[in-house]
């Protein structure tokens, strides 16, 4: 039983593929994780290889729970709001917030792959049969562990509907295709709305706003240098901008860590560390952000990669 499997990758597409070779579901917004299950032994990896079985206690006593000896499941660790949307804040507020040390009981687990199962590696057989074995594995599941179902229709009406209803967006699989660890076209991911991760360089301070934060200041990655991208001012709430506020104060600077020409006034320049979820529409002309909102912070641990400009992306 393998101890670690690099995980599949989607790659981003502006629309879906159509015809009767792909699969579709519902793209959540979570963590990834793998569930390994190895005789009553239960480990949950993150998609950068960290331990965080005891972060995820429902999770993990669900997986003793499974009528296997041994499997390892591919899924993504979620919370769901109040009417079953998976919701990244909510999952980053119960894990304790960047650098969180707290336990989410109410995350669970859409399972949308098995790699192994019941001491034989599957990644060679094509989609249709490891989901076959996974939905045999997880039929009576309605917990912390479950299917994360396949939809029936055409690519473009259910990504159509996946974005009238506020979901992320969609994946799309070919069908025949075996386990690949890595990005090579077999999984498709079409979101309604584009979410990477950025760095935060300072703050705009203001006496009205949350916390004293007017708006945070964001920087994506160019070659060996930061790029400022613009500002983002919605997203945040009380609590999260309070726990922003204490985060940012301790690592102040004097001097930008980016060329800023802005004319803003009343700015906070901070050491470039701490990596946020940003969910945007478009990108200006000049290459900043257009209608930003934040989503909340992101770990190194979870392998969070801070955007990388290589062209004009308004281009």
């Amino acid at each position: 039983m393998p101890a670690r499997i690099e995980p599949c990758l989607a790659l981003l597409k502006p629309r879906p593929p159509v015809g009767p070779d792909w699969l579709y579901e519902v793209k959540w917004d979570g963590y990834r994780i793998a569930l390994h299950l190895n005789n009553g032994n239960v480990r949950i990896l993150t998609r950068g290889g960290h331990d965080w079985t005891h972060r995820f206690p429902g999770i993990e006593a669900d997986a003793k729970r499974l009528g296997v000896g041994s499997a390892i499941l591919d899924g993504e660790a979620v919370v769901l709001d109040e009417i079953g949307r998976s919701n990244f804040g909510k999952l980053q507020q119960s894990l304790g917030g960047r650098g969180g040390k707290l336990n989410s009981g109410a995350s669970i687990m859409f399972a949308f792959d098995l790699l192994y199962f019941d001491g034989h590696d599957i990644r060679s057989l094509e989609l249709t049969a490891r989901r076959y074995f996974l939905q045999s594995l997880l039929k009576n599941e309605t917990g912390a562990i479950r299917l994360s179902e396949t939809i029936d229709g055409d690519g473009r009406d259910i990504f159509d509907a996946a974005c009238a209803h506020d979901l992320e967006g969609i994946i799309a699989k070919y069908k025949d295709a075996p386990y690949r660890s890595g990005r090579y076209g077999e999984w498709i991911k079409v979101k309604c709305t584009q979410s990477d991760s950025f760095i935060v360089v300072g703050y705009e301070h203001s006496t009205v706003a949350r916390s004293g934060i007017g708006s945070l200041l964001l920087a994506a990655r160019k070659g060996d240098d930061w790029v400022y991208v613009g500002s983002v001012g919605t997203g945040f709430n009380e609590g999260s901008a309070g726990h922003l506020r204490k985060t940012l104060d301790r690592i102040k600077r004097k001097a930008p860590p980016v060329k800023y020409e802005g004319r803003r006034k009343n700015l906070v320049w901070v050491q470039p560390t701490l990596i946020v979820e940003i969910e945007y529409r478009a990108w200006t002309h000049d290459g900043k952000l257009r209608h930003a909102s934040y989503k909340g912070p992101r770990e190194v641990q979870d392998n969070a990669a801070v955007y990388e400009m290589v062209a004009d992306p308004a281009g």
